[in-house]
């Protein structure tokens, strides 16, 4: 996988089929749901309609790649395509806030990937970030080089049954060898780059990075090295 700046300018819609196809297939599956609240004295709330997002594998694991440098800690960070992030740039009289953002054909976030139906329990997950490290990073770590960070989180709890488990490895020392990456087109021209922690902290807190996982994980590290 190329870790230099991609040629890639757009992202060209070759074809809108929302109106035709199944809310139940693809990669994200839509829930169309009509619910109501049951109480304690038996009692009901009107019917409302609830629509879920789930994805075809339910959670994910994220990781923060740092090492001990002469500027003190670094992370690496890696530049993604992101369409949904990118398409933001089509709603902009919808925008209640103006965004100058708007049109983020890349975000930049932290390492991450979907955990299998095989990633059972705490070695799962370790087992899971490990690859995503080597995959994603370039980095040969084992699953006991994982460090946990606590509790998983959503991201969007009103629509999203997805939750992210936060984890960590220092790779102080470690070779880095070119990531393989998973071939798709929407890993051209990943850019993966090292910034002290506190400037990836900074530009999260001044949205340059709008990357919930990458925040979350950054302030659990500090509070665990304290």
């Amino acid at each position: 996988m190329r870790q230099s700046h991609s040629s890639v300018t757009d992202i060209e819609i070759i074809e809108d089929f929302s109106a035709t196809a199944r809310c139940d297939e693809g990669f994200l599956r839509v829930k169309r749901l009509r619910c109501r609240n049951r109480r304690a004295d038996g009692s009901s709330s009107p019917v409302y309609r609830v629509d879920v997002v789930d994805r075809p594998r339910l959670d994910a694991v994220s990781v923060l790649v740092y090492r001990r440098g002469a500027a003190g800690l670094e992370v690496l960070t890696r530049m993604n395509l992101r369409p949904a992030a990118y398409f933001r740039k089509d709603q902009r009289d919808a925008m209640t806030v103006p965004d100058p953002g708007a049109g983020y054909l890349r975000v930049e976030e932290i390492v991450a990937g979907l955990l299998e139906p095989e990633d059972k329990g705490e070695e799962g997950l370790r087992r899971r970030a490990a690859e995503e490290v080597r995959e994603e990073a370039g980095y040969a770590v084992r699953p006991e080089d994982i460090q946990l960070l606590g509790g998983s989180f959503f991201l969007a709890p009103g629509i999203l049954s997805e939750k992210v488990f936060p984890s960590a490895v220092d790779v102080t020392d470690v070779k880095q060898e070119e990531p393989e990456g998973d071939g798709s087109p929407l890993e051209e021209g990943t850019l993966l780059q090292w910034r002290t922690l506190q400037e990836v902290l900074d530009a999260c807190r001044r949205g340059d990075i709008p990357d919930a996982k990458t925040e979350v994980s950054l302030t659990r590290l500090l509070a665990r090295l304290g």
